[in-house]
């Protein structure tokens, strides 16, 4: 069960991607971060609200949010303090690195997150898991080297080197969350961290780019950006799921999870006609290959 789950998060990560991408084309990075948090905020008042007013029907829509003590507060806001360093560094890097690198390099996360999880939860793959793990492990690497073929140099490009802190970020995230998913409810993780990033990406807007806007990119208001809210909802909905279901391997749910960069691959193939695209396909053969090999071996 936890393995579909984690599959359904990564499509709907993939088109997460895509919203983002659309989005920050010639677009100024903090406020459209900032909005798309500030939606989903918006959205998860209600879900409270109705939480506080009916848990038993919220409860069996499986969207009760309990109370809880400062003590989970203060582990909640780090996860949003983490993952908001993930997200900033991921988006300017999204802007000025093509889809079709992107992605994949965002994808090693469970390289870091298996490694993570190996030493921190004692996690153990079968043997054909393992295989998986590490064939598609493989193909995002070789994915990261195409890059090479496009002129982006690792050790000049900033943005790559953001997509790399982001990428480790992300993996600390994940490896956090498996440890919040043990002792904490998955809705309250969820909602109290969007209310967390608001506030903090409130005050980041208007420190930081709100007085510096007109010597910087302007920002455009674009319906793509609501939907990096909608699906961002719905992939972590669903992560969140997935690692409260018992017997849930964070390192097996991060590489299914991760494997959502074939949807915007698909989407810099058909749309954005990128480069290298017969090398690319093939090493997108290897990531599904990984993915089904994780699937069969559970």
């Amino acid at each position: 069960m936890w393995i579909i789950l984690a599959l359904v998060s990564a499509f709907f990560l993939g088109i997460y991607d895509i919203f983002k991408k659309v989005s920050l084309k010639g677009n100024a990075v903090i406020p459209v971060l900032a909005c798309s948090i500030f939606i989903s905020a918006v959205c998860f008042l209600p879900v409270i609200s109705f939480s506080y007013i009916d848990p038993q029907r919220a409860q069996s829509l499986f969207i009760y949010v309990p109370e809880v003590d400062w003590k989970t507060h203060l582990f909640i806001l780090l996860k949003a303090v983490i993952v908001l360093g993930s997200w900033i560094s991921a988006y300017f890097g999204m802007k000025h690195i093509p889809i079709t690198l992107f992605s994949p390099i965002r994808a090693t996360q469970p390289v870091w997150t298996v490694v993570g999880a190996f030493f921190i939860f004692s996690e153990r793959l079968s043997p054909l898991q393992f295989v998986g793990v590490a064939i598609t492990i493989f193909s995002f690497y070789l994915f990261s080297l195409v890059g090479l073929k496009e002129g982006i140099s690792w050790k000049s490009n900033r943005w790559i080197w953001l997509i790399i802190l982001a990428t480790l970020l992300g993996a600390a995230s994940g490896l956090y969350d498996k440890h919040l998913m043990l002792q904490y409810d998955r809705m309250a993780v969820q909602v109290y961290s969007t209310m967390y990033q608001a506030v903090i990406m409130l005050v980041i807007t208007l420190l930081l780019w709100f007085p510096t806007r007109a010597k910087t990119t302007p920002f455009q208001w674009r319906w793509t950006i609501a939907g990096i809210s909608l699906f961002l909802m719905l992939a972590d909905f669903v992560y969140f799921w997935a690692l409260s279901t018992g017997g849930a391997l964070i390192s097996v749910v991060s590489t299914i999870r991760r494997s959502g960069a074939v949807v915007p691959f698909l989407y810099g193939v058909v749309f954005l006609r990128e480069k290298n695209l017969k090398t690319k396909a093939m090493l997108l053969g290897g990531v599904l290959l990984g993915v089904i090999l994780l699937y069969v071996g559970r």
